[in-house]
């Protein structure tokens, strides 16, 4: 079973590089991280399943922060996915998870979105113009219906199934017309032989626009670039909030690292006390 599952692993991390667009670091780090973790975990071969015990393991790493423990097992739990994905039955035990200070991935600038943009194809550009000026996961980009874009709006059906409207600007209009024209769509907006994109068909073109101008970007971070720069030019949060589809300001807040300062100057802004200084 160790053989079969030293395959899989194979498989997985060219899935990372050709698929997920994972740099050589990052894919190095998997592959340390579950090599490491085969060394110490149970594996135990049920009827329906596998199971992988990870209790041993993380005896072994608990010494470790707190940090790099929950990067090791997440590397091991995108692996578990990946093989329950790939017709491999896999359950995992012991897998608590572990609490760290959030963090999040680098806003990509204008100027180089832009940059990216003059090298693309009229899909590509599409993809990552939606994805910059509508803050959309890259889940909600692949289910987005023809019937939920209007002239100026468009409806997007985020987690748990929750609605939201997200203005939609004239030039982004203007380009998703022309690539539409192009080709006969049935139902959603990117489709290929009348079958949607896939997330992983949609994240590889992103890689791909970024990958030309030597940027190695993620949908996410243009999720997040959208969200900063609305924040930089003072949105408010509470919009900020509505628009990508966060159940709270304080997601939001930790999403886009707002600093002491901005939070200071809203306040200052807002606040009718302090327009009124003492005589």
């Amino acid at each position: 079973m160790k053989k079969l599952i030293k395959t899989k692993q194979r498989e997985f991390l060219k899935y990372l590089q050709d698929i997920r667009g994972y740099s050589d670091l990052t894919i190095k780090s998997y592959d340390e991280s579950i090599s490491e973790a085969l060394q110490h975990i149970e594996i135990v071969e049920e009827k329906s399943h596998i199971l992988l015990n990870l209790m041993p393991y993380r005896i072994k790493i608990s010494s470790l922060n707190s940090k790099t423990i929950s990067k090791k097992l997440s590397a091991i739990r995108s692996f578990a996915e990946y093989l329950n994905d790939n017709e491999m039955r896999v359950i995992l035990k012991g897998d608590d998870s572990i609490k760290v200070a959030k963090t999040l991935p680098k806003p990509i600038s204008h100027a180089h979105i832009i940059e990216a943009l003059s090298f693309a194809e009229l899909e590509e550009r599409v993809v990552v113009t939606l994805l910059y000026t509508l803050g959309l996961r890259i889940s909600e980009l692949e289910s987005l219906e023809l019937k939920d874009v209007s002239k100026e709006w468009v409806r997007v059906i985020g987690k748990g199934s929750k609605q939201r409207d997200i203005p939609l600007l004239e030039q982004s209009k203007k380009l998703l017309d022309e690539y539409l024209s192009k080709s006969v769509h049935k139902k959603f907006v990117f489709e290929k032989n009348g079958e949607k994109l896939s997330e992983n068909s949609l994240r590889y073109i992103v890689i791909k626009v970024f990958r030309r101008v030597g940027l190695k970007v993620s949908p996410h971070q243009l999720r997040h670039s959208f969200a900063s720069q609305l924040l930089n030019g003072s949105a408010p949060i509470a919009d900020v909030s509505e628009l990508l589809g966060h159940s709270s300001m304080a997601t939001t807040q930790i999403y886009t690292k707002l600093g002491s300062a901005l939070k200071q100057q809203n306040y200052n802004m807002a606040h009718p006390l302090c327009g009124v200084k003492e005589s």
